[in-house]
């Protein structure tokens, strides 16, 4: 770089800059910055033409203005100027400018590749070198269309020199990632590579960064670039600290570009040449040799440099997982840092050995190792430090060690950080699942795991026992018994509720011998239980109830007078009102048998993949990998309890909500909607539903083969079409949906939603003929003082076919 002048110190910058530190309040500041501002709007607007050095200083006063927050709208054009000028100085403050102010939409762009093009062309290192780094620094599309072509060639140019060379392989990377399309390597792919047996190490370390970051998109074409690597970094690695020491940090010798070069083999699988594979392997070994040598220097550079390069190097060794004898050796070196004083070393240990617990090879040296990660998890100050413990815990746990781990994380949940409860929970859901040998064992660690982190236990969890324990017989007795005396503590999580409603209206026949848990003191127990649970909740207990009523019979008098209760019958919500008025006049009128078909056992559901370890995937860490989001993982979890998107309790009474399609087309799709029974939907979605401005989506018409609407056998009868009417008119006691009146030329369907005492209803009228309706009217009368009522009528022509009321 060139040497700077006497000349070139610009005191009135100097006086600036004294000034504004002098000012006594920030009223002063602006003061003086506007009157700055003012004098040099004056000095670019005077007819008197300024020299290099003046706009060079007043545009220095610009910059340093805009460093302290203010807006900058004018000086543009100046600092464009003095990229024309053959001096450093003016040029550097010309380049400082357009890098820190211009927008790289900027209408000055033009002039300025313009400018650079012959900096590029001056074979000046310094000019090249400044016009560089205003390439990277703007980076904008139109920089990479006008030089993506030129950078490639000047890197690799024989007589480009070194500084230049790495400024270029930088600029370069810049447009990549900006724009990757217009950076096409094609012919020079090969000469870069090359790079890396360049004498300059500065030139290395700038090429393998940009060598890394094309290989990663483009790996075939890159390959090459493995055994170049491999070389390199068996120089570095057998040199020592005396033979590079330009390039020695704290006795560690090019520790960046040893960094670098094993993250770009970790691009690409091991290499097949037997002696290129050697040779890193032998590298690979050293540095793990050189992690046991006493250091050097006890300053914490040293340390940090050493340690960053064996990290590199076990992060290859786990890449490759095919060398069991430096898998084991990494292992034990980074057990050596489980306990040591360092966090940040502790942390990284704890990342590295989740990844080498997934290897066949490791797996066993890292579980030597589980008494220090449980020491980790329960004394660790940091909380990151914690999370990393119970991942690895997570990763090394089979079924020798199961029940340990299980119990150390449950043990560790009750005081555990909130945010890290929850994976924590999937986790040892997740375990305690896979390796149980003895599904009680599951029972009663899911339990547990309810009673201290309830808040945490997603549906998935309690889905997913449930589903276990109505598969396995030999289990079912248990699960009832032990859920029994979970919902005897005084404080009960509503999850256990859930899970002991459920399991008890299924199999709470099998404990009700026993004197302390007849029937009439279960659903006593579950019953205390009610007032204080959601609305979901209840929902479910009530299903429980009348499950109660096929299993015991001598409790249906006490059943159907809870049911009867106005709590229950006149509820405000909706669903719960329904399921009272159902269950009770389900119990009242149908006979033994009719009820034992109705409410029988739940079948076993299907056997598929856990829910719970789909939603733990989405989690971010060592243990997990992104997948689709929450509502997917719901969505399969509801699926796993028992084939569609419903949780355990809308099985519970779908028999007795199952109804008798019509024979005839349904042209709006509304018999097709989901039972009553089926789980309700949260109040949330139910506004979005109800009381959107939109209406609902307009219906489709059935069509035949032929390409026409499908329609009904026709009936000439007049009493046999108000027969069918007044049938379709009392399905609507427990339907909210449906059709309700059909000939053979018209549908006419409901679709109503309610809450509290607000409530919406759409009227659709399906033409079932294959030509269309002319001037169709409809029209509502509203008698007596239902008018006052109704706040809004509403018609839309939807389709040519529905008109939506």
């Amino acid at each position: 770089m060139p040497a700077v002048s006497k000349g070139d110190g610009m005191r009135g910058l100097a006086v600036f800059i004294s000034d504004i530190r002098n000012c006594k309040s920030k009223e002063a500041e602006i003061k003086r910055i506007n009157k700055e501002l003012a004098n040099i709007r004056s000095k670019f607007k005077g007819d008197k033409a300024l020299d290099g050095y003046s706009k060079k200083k007043y545009v220095c006063k610009l910059l340093f203005i805009f460093l302290l927050g203010h807006d900058i709208d004018f000086g543009h054009m100046e600092a464009v100027n003095l990229l024309s000028s053959n001096k450093y100085t003016e040029k550097q403050i010309g380049y400082l400018f357009i890098s820190v102010l211009v927008n790289s939409n900027s209408e000055l762009i033009r002039l300025i590749n313009n400018a650079i093009k012959n900096d590029l062309s001056s074979r000046n290192p310094t000019f090249m070198c400044l016009a560089l780094h205003c390439i990277a620094n703007v980076g904008s599309r139109e920089m990479a269309e006008a030089f993506a072509s030129e950078i490639p060639r000047i890197l690799v140019a024989g007589d480009t020199m070194d500084s230049v060379k790495q400024s270029a392989a930088l600029c370069l990377l810049r447009l990549y990632k900006t724009s990757p399309d217009l950076v096409l390597m094609g012919e020079w792919t090969s000469r870069v590579v090359h790079l890396l047996n360049d004498q300059h190490m500065g030139v290395v370390t700038a090429a393998i960064s940009l060598i890394t970051c094309l290989s990663q998109k483009n790996p075939d074409e890159f390959k090459t670039c493995v055994s170049l690597a491999v070389s390199r970094l068996s120089r570095i690695v057998s040199s020592a600290s005396t033979d590079l020491q330009d390039y020695t940090y704290y006795f560690v010798p090019a520790p960046w570009l040893s960094c670098k070069l094993l993250r770009l083999l970790q691009c690409y699988p091991p290499p097949e040449d037997g002696a290129v594979k050697g040779r890193l392997v032998e590298c690979l070994e050293t540095i793990l040799n050189k992690a046991q040598e006493p250091p050097k220097s006890k300053k914490v550079q040293h340390s940090n440099a050493k340690n960053a390069i064996l990290f590199e190097a076990i992060s290859l060794i786990i890449h490759y997982d095919s060398e069991p004898n430096l898998l084991v050796r990494a292992c034990n070196q980074l057990g050596q840092f489980l306990q040591h004083r360092e966090t940040n070393l502790r942390y990284l240990a704890l990342e590295s050995m989740c990844t080498l617990a997934s290897s066949e090879f490791s797996h066993e040296a890292v579980k030597t190792h589980i008494e220090t990660v449980i020491n980790a998890l329960k004394t660790e100050r940091d909380v990151s430090v914690r999370q990393r413990a119970a991942d690895l815990l997570y990763a090394m746990c089979d079924r020798s060690n199961a029940k340990q781990i299980v119990a150390e994380m449950l043990s560790y949940l009750e005081t555990a950080d909130y945010s890290i409860r929850e994976e924590m929970v999937l986790k040892v859901a997740i375990l305690a699942e896979k390796y149980a040998v003895d599904y009680s064992w599951y029972v009663d660690t899911i339990l547990n795991l309810i009673r201290i982190a309830g808040d945490y236990v997603s549906e998935e969890v309690w889905y997913r026992v449930i589903q276990i324990v109505i598969n396995r017989d030999d289990v079912q007795g248990y699960a009832a018994k032990t859920v029994f005396e979970a919902l005897q503590a005084p404080a009960c999580h509503e999850n256990m509720v859930k899970v002991g409603g459920y399991i008890l209206g299924e199999f709470g026949n099998l404990i009700a011998g026993d004197p302390r848990s007849s029937p009439l003191v279960q659903f006593n127990l579950l019953h205390s239980k009610f007032h204080l649970c959601s609305v979901p909740t209840r929902a479910l207990l009530l299903s429980a109830y009348i499950k109660f009523i096929n299993l015991f019979p001598e409790t249906k008098a006490t059943i159907q007078e809870v049911l009867r209760c106005d709590s229950q019958i006149r509820n405000s919500d909706v669903e719960l009102q329904q399921r009272a008025v159902e269950y009770l006049k389900l119990s009242s009128i149908a006979s033994t048998d009719v009820l034992a078909t109705v409410l029988e056992e739940m079948p076993p559901f299907p056997e598929r993949e856990s829910s719970i370890l789909a939603k733990l995937k989405k989690k971010k860490g060592p243990g997990a990998v992104s997948v689709t989001d929450l509502e997917d993982s719901k969505r399969e979890g509801g699926e796993l309890n028992g084939g569609s998107d419903r949780g355990p309790d809308s099985g519970a009474m779908a028999a007795s909500n199952a109804s008798t399609p019509s024979p005839s087309a349904d042209l709006l799709g509304i018999r097709s909607a989901a039972p009553l029974g089926a789980a309700p939907t949260s109040a949330g979605s139910l506004l979005v539903d109800v009381f959107s401005e939109a209406g609902p989506a307009a219906p489709s018409a059935a069509v035949n083969d032929d390409g026409f609407l499908s329609s009904a056998p026709p009936s000439e009868d007049p009493a046999t079409l108000l027969s069918e009417a007044d049938e379709l008119l009392n399905k609507f006691v427990c339907k909210n949906n449906g059709v309700l009146f059909e000939n053979q030329l018209l549908q006419i369907g409901i679709k109503s939603e309610y809450r509290q005492n607000l409530g919406r209803m759409y009227l659709f009228y399906g033409n079932k003929t294959s030509v269309q309706f002319a001037s169709f009217t409809t029209t509502v009368s509203c008698p007596g003082e239902l008018q006052s009522h109704i706040l809004s009528v509403m018609f839309h022509q939807r389709r040519s076919f529905t008109e939506p009321l």
